[in-house]
């Protein structure tokens, strides 16, 4: 073995400088496809060619100082950022999100049930920065990123298509404090501490047009059908959807985390969820599972072993992740896992 690092150290240079070539290391030599025993000197290359097509300067020699090598084919090596990066077409799991918003993830291709049309799918809070639809945070047409800003999108260079619509997302919020309830909210928590419990008080407003969220989700029409794929990044393309069962295995693939797997341990979930300091939504019918994901992962599809949808990942924790039922997504946005 000394032999062949001594070698290997007077010999890399020289062998990574030949046409081709994107790689030297030790390894064990392949011969008829059976790895063997013996180790040898390991060439790595884009693409293996046939030797009447290499440049003799080119052609890695069968041994280096009577040490055998092996030539293998492992492509072209990146940096692997691709899921931040502008990906043409597009495929569901790398970033995007409105021109307005940080970043989350292009979550499937989905087909309008009526016209066949197809359309990106995400998060209300992805593609619609989170509206309620009389807020004016966003409106039909509005561009949309891939990458999302903040992984460098720029309207001018990244447009992938524009907002199509919007599933709202009603709000509460938390009341100014007034002196009254100030004395209120104090004297009730000091009595909670003086009894040990870990619950505090705390006073919110719903205005009467709150209600219970069911989906955080959106669409965004492509500039052109083109523009984006069907085929999930590491996963493949969604065969159709399914209700959730407790104890399902899932996976998602996302923008941050990439794919990861999980568990569902509770169904018919209502949640509140924070959106910010001041603002929180409660969802009701929710999916949740062990800890699946991070910020900039919003928008993912989780699926079962089979590539059938279960939910929309739209909220989460250190501990959990929250995903909408996706037959509530595809319902209310009138769309389809089948193309059309």
């Amino acid at each position: 073995m000394d032999e062949i690092v001594d070698v290997l150290k007077d010999t890399t240079w020289q062998l990574m400088s030949m046409k081709n070539v994107v790689g030297v290391g030790r390894g064990y030599k392949t011969t008829a496809g059976t790895r063997t025993a013996s180790e040898c000197i390991v060439v790595m290359v884009t693409k293996k060619l046939p030797r009447l097509l290499v440049r003799g300067e080119d052609l890695v020699p069968s041994e280096v100082r009577g040490v055998p090598t092996d030539v293998i084919e492992v492509g072209e090596l990146r940096f692997l950022d691709e899921r931040c990066s502008q990906m043409r077409p597009a495929r569901p799991g790398v970033s995007c999100g409105h021109y307005q918003i940080t970043a989350g993830t292009f979550g499937a291709v989905v087909w309008d049930e009526k016209t066949g049309e197809p359309f990106i799918l995400s998060n209300n809070h992805v593609l619609a920065n989170g509206t309620s639809g009389r807020d004016g945070k966003a409106r039909p047409g509005d561009p949309i990123l891939q990458p999302g800003a903040a992984d460098g999108g720029v309207p001018e260079r990244d447009k992938i298509g524009y907002l199509e619509r919007f599933i709202p997302v009603e709000m509460s919020g938390r009341v100014p404090k007034c002196l009254a309830t100030r004395s209120v909210e104090l004297a009730m928590n000091k009595w909670l501490a003086v009894s040990r419990s870990p619950v505090r008080v705390e006073v919110v407003a719903r205005s009467l047009a709150d209600s219970a969220n069911l989906v955080d989700a959106a669409l965004a029409r492509p500039l052109s059908p083109k523009l984006i794929s069907p085929e999930i990044l590491e996963l493949g393309q969604i065969r159709g959807s399914r209700e959730p069962d407790l104890g399902l295995r899932v996976r998602k693939s996302g923008r941050t985390t990439g794919v990861t797997e999980g568990e569902i341990q509770v169904v018919d979930a209502t949640v509140n969820v924070v959106y910010s300091d001041d603002v929180t939504a409660t969802f009701t019918d929710q999916i949740l599972t062990g800890k699946m994901g991070a910020g900039g992962d919003s928008g993912s599809v989780a699926v079962d072993e089979g590539m059938n949808a279960v939910g929309l990942l739209f909220a989460g924790s250190n501990r959990s992740t929250i995903y909408n039922r996706i037959t509530n997504v595809l319902r209310m946005l009138g769309v389809s896992f089948q193309r059309r």
